[in-house]
């Protein structure tokens, strides 16, 4: 009997890992064992992606981020909405030539004047990301964005503007969606699931920043104010930016006077126009250090 053997505190069941190279060490070429059902669960594509493992690829996605962003001491993240179409500054030019009429025009012109919200967001980004705040081991207010282009990008590279890591939670979808290249590629995610994502936006999430955006952003800023009105979630700081926008889009005062939501529902969020204006609001909230 080895020493390994002997040990009390050894593990006696070898790991799946270790199963797995045994059937790779030892191929047998025979009708039953060429044959999918022969296949260990775990490596049959076939038999989890069946409408009967939905339960099951449900937990994965659900463990797989989790468990690595604990693995990377992520204790809690400054979570970063917006739009996938609004310019950055370089790219505006771009975005005019392609209005070929009038009303494209228009939009072009709307779309390229949000691009200063790109450069907030690029900001605000690189401020939480300087601060490097560590609490208890983990790090905090690591900045998180949907992984795409647009604000999404902005995020991302405003944390790699100072060398910081950032994460980024993709989707698969119909058309093309790439990382954007400024995400952590040990921290880029990607998801099938809406709804697993919108969980991992939210479970470290201690700020969420929202800038103008279409249906996906209006979806995740609506459910975020849900979870904190009917106190499914803690507050914590959400800053909306660009009011113009916004009010535009949402009236929450006649929300209010038509009695559906209560007057101080609309205090759950706080109006912004600069990276500084919201960092200052998570600083007040939690009371931090930064100086």
């Amino acid at each position: 009997m080895t020493d390994d053997e002997k040990d009390v505190t050894e593990r006696k069941f070898y790991k799946a890992e270790q199963e797995a190279s045994f059937e790779d060490a030892h191929p047998h070429d025979t009708p039953q064992t060429q044959h999918p059902a022969y296949q260990l669960a775990f490596r049959d594509t076939d038999f989890i992606l069946r409408d009967e493992l939905r339960p099951v690829r449900f937990q994965l996605e659900l463990l797989k981020p989790e468990m690595l962003l604990e693995e990377a001491n992520i204790g809690s993240t400054l979570v970063m909405y917006g739009s996938a179409r609004i310019p950055s500054p370089e790219h505006c030019d771009a975005v005019l030539e392609t209005a070929t009429t009038p009303e494209r025009r228009k939009v072009a012109e709307r779309l390229v004047a949000k691009s200063k919200y790109y450069v907030e967001a690029r900001k605000l980004a690189r401020t939480a990301s300087e601060s490097a705040i560590v609490e208890k081991g983990m790090r905090q207010f690591v900045v998180t964005s949907g992984g795409g282009p647009s604000i999404m990008e902005a995020a991302n590279r405003g944390a790699a503007d100072v060398g910081a890591e950032s994460i980024g939670l993709n989707i698969v979808l119909p058309h093309e969606q790439a990382p954007n290249s400024y995400v952590t590629p040990r921290l880029s995610f990607q998801f099938h699931y809406f709804a697993l994502r919108k969980m991992h936006f939210l479970l470290r999430a201690r700020a969420v920043a929202v800038f103008p955006g279409g249906f996906g952003t209006l979806d995740e800023f609506l459910e975020l104010l849900t979870l904190i009105q009917t106190g499914k979630m803690k507050p914590i700081p959400i800053l909306l930016y660009g009011r113009e926008y916004w009010e535009r889009i949402i009236d929450f005062e006649a929300m209010a006077e038509e009695g559906v939501i209560n007057p101080n529902d609309t205090e759950l969020f706080h109006w912004c126009e600069t990276a500084e204006e919201g960092w200052s609001k998570i600083v007040e909230f939690y009371d931090l250090d930064c100086d």
